[in-house]
């Protein structure tokens, strides 16, 4: 099957944009063409800038010059080599999110790919990437919500990069929402919640981890520690949004 021309495939863009004109997610305004959120919302966004920690890379005020762990990072060592994410869990991020989440606003991806992969640009440009695998859903909870947007965003980066996806790991319990939960309860709530889906796929290897939003970090040190279990080399981790 021969790929759509790019001018027919603007052109299809701007017809639908006539007959059935986007709102921005954020805000309801109307937006530039390209994106489903407008620019003004895109730019109330909080990027994720340094200082930060080196290990998880959760921001902090002020002003450091020299290398920085905190406190957390220094008293348990996290099983994942380095976290990073593209913005803070709020604003028009956060209701885009949210929407894809629970509202399947699957239009809504591209924008936050773009995110993530301007966050790997930044910071993981020259790691030695031998894979992509994402953190995933339960299977009852992918089959109602229909996608796993973890795994779309990891596809989408991984295409750009011709990096293969592999589906490192499996959820073979649903541990619920976690939005009300301390760190210390988040991190028990994980626990047994992943195994490895496919040893051979991630052993020996220099992974990067995909998840949507990152808060804690509990979920992604828990698959960090079941890859690297399984042999894994090295897992990055890496999430379109920081709470």
């Amino acid at each position: 099957m021969k790929a759509v021309p790019v001018h027919l495939h603007r052109f299809s863009e701007i017809l639908l944009d006539l007959l059935y004109p986007r709102q921005c997610a954020h805000c309801g305004r109307e937006p530039d063409a390209g994106p489903f959120l407008c620019w003004e919302c895109l730019s109330d966004v909080h990027y994720v800038q340094a200082p930060f920690c080196e290990c998880c890379g959760d921001p902090v005020p002020g002003h450091i010059d020299h290398r920085y762990r905190c406190v957390f990072c220094s008293r348990n060592p996290p099983h994942f080599d380095g976290a990073r994410s593209a913005v803070r869990y709020q604003g028009a991020i956060g209701t885009g999110l949210r929407s894809i989440k629970y509202h399947g606003a699957t239009w809504l991806l591209p924008d936050m790919s773009r995110l993530l992969s301007a966050c790997v640009r930044t910071h993981y440009d020259l790691l030695p990437v031998e894979a992509v695998c994402y953190v995933p859903l339960h299977a009852v909870k992918e089959r109602e919500r229909g996608f796993n947007q973890a795994e779309r965003l990891a596809r989408v980066l991984a295409a750009e990069r011709d990096w293969p996806v592999v589906r490192g790991l499996r959820r073979i319990k649903d541990h619920g929402s976690q939005t009300r939960l301390t760190a210390k309860q988040r991190a028990a709530n994980v626990a047994g919640v992943f195994e490895v889906a496919n040893v051979n796929a991630v052993k020996g290897k220099c992974l990067l981890l995909v998840d949507d939003v990152m808060t804690t970090g509990a979920t992604v040190n828990e698959c960090a520690r079941i890859l690297k279990k399984a042999g894994a080399a090295s897992v990055y981790a890496v999430t379109v949004a920081r709470g």
